[in-house]
């Protein structure tokens, strides 16, 4: 439901983006005229790796480029095929997909947001305070273990969702407006619009190492959080302290800033759950949040 709202909240397609839509839909003969809609995919977790990715003996678009500026989301995350998950490596970092045949290669864009969930534990009741979990450690071991390292470090924002009492879901007082929350993230945009036009991309996920640090201008107070937190938290690879300067540029545009303070530093690390330590709940179990993980390209 969270994740469905996510386009309602990007700013409206520009008609290029527009035109790279329907481009992609009529390579696979699902184009009904020019897009007006930024994409959202859901595919089933039994989704084959060629599907997703796109292939065939005439490669057709799969599920990431039919995403292409807009949102593929990926419900209970570890019960897809380890093959197919490790696959989306390479689209995250370049923002296409290569699908080479013996006829042919082909080069499809894949710029889009992922948006994926995962319970905390097969049974899902790991850590909740109202059914107890009956898995085993090493069932909840096996479960998280199918989230590999090197996906989970492509992915910026890691959100531990608690469950929501049915008085608050039937409450009668309205909750922010999607469309309140749109003037913000285009005012951050075109604002990032600005700054980047040197660098070729539009975006702080475009960002190349070089524009982050032509851009990505630190207050010296941040910069010394940011040490800090990479001598703390020893678990945080080079590519997790790349993406938590950019989510913090990110803060900082929502804010209207053009420096990254510490408090955006603070922000854009505490998103990163899954590069701590696991907890340990009573029994001994190791447990793990209930996440959605999202690539930012705000």
């Amino acid at each position: 439901m969270l994740a469905r709202r996510i386009p309602t909240i990007l700013p409206p397609l520009s008609r290029d983006e527009a035109i790279d839509i329907t481009k992609v839909y009529s390579a696979a003969g699902l184009s009904e005229g020019l897009a007006s809609e930024r994409p959202f995919r859901a595919p089933h977790h039994t989704v084959s790796t060629a599907a997703l990715l796109g292939g065939g003996s005439v490669p057709r678009p799969g599920e990431i480029s039919l995403a292409h500026h807009g949102v593929l989301f990926l419900d209970e995350l570890p019960e897809f095929q380890r093959a197919a998950l490790e696959a989306l490596r390479q689209p995250l970092e370049d923002r296409d997909i290569v699908i080479g045949r013996v006829h042919a290669t082909v080069r499809l864009p894949a710029s889009f947001l992922l948006v994926a969930s995962a319970n905390p534990c097969p049974c899902g009741w790991s850590g909740s305070q109202v059914r107890t979990c009956t898995c085993s450690a090493g069932a909840v071991e096996r479960y998280r273990g199918r989230m590999s390292g090197p996906l989970l470090d492509r992915i910026d924002l890691h959100v531990t969702v608690k469950p929501v009492a049915l008085a608050e879901l039937r409450r009668l007082e309205p909750g922010e407006a999607s469309a309140v929350v749109r003037e913000r993230v285009v005012a951050a945009r075109a604002r990032q619009a600005a700054r980047l036009a040197p660098f070729g991309v539009r975006t702080n996920a475009e960002m190349s190492p070089a524009a982050t640090r032509a851009t990505c201008t630190l207050t010296a107070a941040a910069e010394e959080h940011l040490a800090q937190l990479g001598a703390r938290r020893t678990g945080l690879s080079a590519r997790a302290i790349d993406r938590i300067i950019k989510v913090a540029r990110t803060v900082a545009d929502l804010a209207g800033r053009d420096r990254i303070e510490q408090d955006d530093v603070t922000m854009a690390a505490g998103f990163r759950v899954l590069d701590c330590e696991p907890t340990v709940d009573p029994r001994g179990f190791t447990a793990a949040p209930a996440v959605a993980g999202v690539v930012v390209g705000a």
